[in-house]
């Protein structure tokens, strides 16, 4: 109860920069994978993208086997044919004439015991399915390029740049699982996949807007380096960030529970899935993928590195990230009370003497 209590006051201070290094490892293997799956496995794009026809019954009990042997002979036995809930069987095949089109309706309306109008059928064409796929890449680009001039105006170009490529991070592992697990890819999914993208922005601008306060408050006294106040500003966002995953996540998995198994509504199902990977994922990156990248690239400037000498000689040369005195933390100010690294700043002027009263 006492850590809970200081997490939410924002006393509580974890070493997030000792994690830094691990976090990025692993973030670096889940991209590999997800690079390697997409190139070797690729996407299991749903009808809207690729074009064909696909047909939807419901059919309890029905193995993907029998469906295929109910099919022969009606040129869609060799297509892709899945199950879909606990009680729907849906067949997708490349079949344009009508011909076709009704022998494979009629065989799966035998199959499941019902009539040729409780059959679903839907067919798209190739066009419309490269008008989709190009007008979602088109929407990608403009976010990104809309999203990276105001950070960088609102903020700074670094905290645009790590904003970004943490951005990428998501969308890369989220669809890397997509393919790895072969989910289907509709309209939905490329919805939330979107979705995905403003909800880890916001979690990466909270924790930049914070360290940027603290920077203003804490950097003039040149009593801590950047990645030290970083680590500051992660703890005290820290069950913000906590919060407003849990309070995402949960209406999230009712969509998904109740969609999926309570109501069968399959573009539910869809939405709330790749949500639920976002969410996730954009947690984790916004604390340990964009802090990092910023912290990095902001150590690497001439003021900072300078800085980072001087605090390191005032801590005995030591490299370990020091954590913030609790006044600093609790109050987001500077404290008033004698420590024993604080020093004036060297740009400081001198102090005036007290003139001695003659007796």
């Amino acid at each position: 109860m006492n850590l809970l209590r200081r997490m939410y006051r924002g006393s509580q201070q974890f070493d997030f920069p000792a994690i830094w290094q691990k976090a990025l490892i692993v973030s670096a293997a889940l991209v590999l994978v997800s690079l390697g799956s997409l190139v070797f496995r690729g996407l299991n794009l749903g009808i809207e993208f690729e074009g064909g026809t696909s047909w939807e019954v419901t059919a309890p009990q029905t193995s993907v086997a029998e469906t295929r042997d109910a099919l022969a002979g009606t040129g869609a036995a060799a297509g892709k044919i899945q199950t879909v809930g606990t009680d729907s069987i849906r067949v997708r095949a490349d079949i344009d004439d009508a011909g076709g089109t009704a022998a494979v309706t009629r065989a799966l309306a035998d199959l499941a015991g019902t009539t040729v109008g409780e059959v679903s059928v839907t067919t798209v064409g190739p066009s419309w399915g490269d008008q989709i796929t190009s007008k979602a890449r088109n929407a990608l680009i403009w976010f990104f390029v809309i999203i990276a001039i105001y950070i960088a105006v609102r903020l700074e170009w670094r905290m645009s740049v790590g904003a970004l490529i943490a951005v990428a991070h998501d969308i890369i592992i989220s669809v890397g699982l997509y393919s790895l697990f072969q989910f289907e890819v509709t309209p939905a999914t490329v919805i939330a996949f979107l979705t995905i993208m403003g909800y880890s922005l916001y979690d990466t601008i909270v924790v930049y807007d914070k360290v940027r306060e603290i920077g203003r408050r804490l950097g003039p006294t040149e009593r801590y380096t950047y990645t030290e106040m970083m680590n500051l500003a992660l703890n005290q966002v820290l069950m913000r960030s906590i919060n407003t995953s849990i309070t995402s996540v949960l209406p999230v998995l009712s969509m998904l529970v109740v969609g999926s198994f309570f109501l069968g509504a399959l573009t539910l199902q869809e939405f709330a899935l790749a949500l639920l990977i976002g969410i996730l994922v954009g947690s984790y990156s916004s604390i340990f993928v964009a802090s990092t990248l910023v912290a990095q690239m902001k150590e690497r400037e001439e003021h900072h590195v300078a800085l980072a000498r001087k605090v390191r000689l005032r801590s005995g040369g030591s490299d370990r990230t020091r954590m913030v005195a609790e006044t600093d933390a609790t109050l987001g100010a500077v404290s008033t009370r004698p420590t024993a690294d604080r020093v004036r700043p060297s740009h400081a002027p001198p102090r005036p003497r007290k003139k001695k009263k003659k007796r």
